[in-house]
């Protein structure tokens, strides 16, 4: 019996990662990733408090240009990109015909005629496939530049005073939440996105792969006067669950329509005819029969993945996600659950090592439910 190779992918920032003593795994799409360095609580923290940086090149980035390029992005998207103008960021699901979603993402304007999608790491293998289908007969030209593009994320309160040291050419002040703009670190050019999934002010850079070692090296030496530390792929998980951002592959996949998991405000109607429109339209008008629902867990001990959640004995649906919110000293998860069973407050029961553990229904997000961090 032949084994199959499955080839190893490292980010231009691999070697410096690795010098910093990251514990390393495979992550999406055959990359190999930081998963922790000092310690998942230590990450989250700091970068709940000072500023954290993450690598995360493993994400697909689909380049699109041509005459064709606003109606092809129109046409798979659920959101609207001939409403955004050059400089815009869009958060999108790219649904399939019946309505399930295939990847979320995020939708750059880079001119009348260009734009970038940034998709999941896994998902970058199916959406290059799915975007070429869709270009046929359209006069617009997809890449995947994946391999070409350093992508490293800064988030934290601190992130905007750390780049102002390193950024030239660019007012981060101005820079308004879902926009980007342009600027340099050294002679290096970049873009830079004030877009993030951690909940708090965050800015994200598009580097050039051949001089992103020199970026890196240039953040890690000024962050250290802002306690600047780097955060591996299992902090940005719970990072994202205290904000309550749904994961592709976690909380949704391509048997949930966006209604499924409270996406369907970016779901634009109006604009006209896109791949799923017609199927998202009857969800719409007969509703869902489950939501995707926080619980707040008793003990100290998460749920895990797929385990059942209860309701007096009764089966109430799946948990989805479940770990600790260190941001506020509970046990956080987030399930599927029957409507009848999602009202905040509902106490439920989840098996936990065997341990029927009480949980209760309740608010999302968790952490700083209006967004003040965000708009820092």
């Amino acid at each position: 019996m032949t084994e199959t190779f499955v080839p190893e992918r490292r980010s231009p920032f691999y070697s410096s990662i690795v010098g910093l003593g990251a514990t390393m795994g495979r992550v999406g799409g055959d990359f190999i990733s930081a998963k922790y360095y000092s310690g998942i609580a230590d990450e989250h923290l700091n970068t709940r408090k000072n500023v954290g940086v993450q690598d995360l090149s493993t994400m697909g980035k689909m380049d699109i240009k041509g005459p064709d390029a606003e109606a092809l992005v129109n046409h798979v998207i659920v959101n609207d990109a001939a409403a955004m103008r050059p400089g815009q960021v869009r958060y999108s699901t790219i649904c399939r015909e019946d309505g399930g979603i295939m990847d979320d993402l995020t939708v750059f304007r880079l001119g009348p005629e260009h734009f970038m999608l940034v998709t999941g790491s896994v998902n970058r293998q199916k959406m290059l496939p799915w975007l070429l289908h869709h270009a046929e007969r359209r006069k617009a030209y997809v890449t995947d530049i994946t391999a070409a593009i350093a992508f490293p994320t800064i988030q934290g309160p601190r992130s905007r005073e750390l780049l102002k040291v390193l950024v030239q050419d660019a007012d981060l002040d101005g820079l308004k939440r879902w926009s980007f703009t342009s600027g340099r670190i050294g002679e290096t050019k970049l873009l830079i996105s004030r877009t993030g999934v951690t909940g708090e002010l965050g800015f994200e850079l598009f580097v050039p792969a051949d001089e992103a070692t020199a970026v890196w090296d240039m953040l890690m030496r000024a962050g250290r006067d802002f306690g600047l530390k780097p955060y591996g792929v299992l902090a940005m998980f719970t990072l994202g669950l205290e904000k309550a951002y749904p994961a592709h592959g976690i909380d949704m996949d391509e048997t949930r329509t966006p209604f499924h998991v409270g996406l369907n405000s970016w779901i634009k109607f109006d604009k006209g005819d896109f791949v799923g429109r017609e199927a998202l339209l009857k969800v719409r008008d007969t509703g869902v029969d489950e939501r995707w629902t926080g619980l707040t867990v008793e003990g100290g001990t998460p749920a895990v993945t797929h385990a059942r959640v209860l309701a007096g004995g009764e089966d109430a649906g799946i948990v989805t996600y479940s770990d600790h919110g260190y941001s506020l000293g509970k046990v956080l998860a987030t399930a599927h659950l029957r409507l009848p069973f999602t009202q905040i407050g509902t106490e439920l029961s989840i098996d936990i090592d065997g341990t029927p553990t009480r949980a209760m229904v309740s608010a999302m997000p968790f952490f700083d439910p209006d967004g003040v961090r965000l708009r820092a």
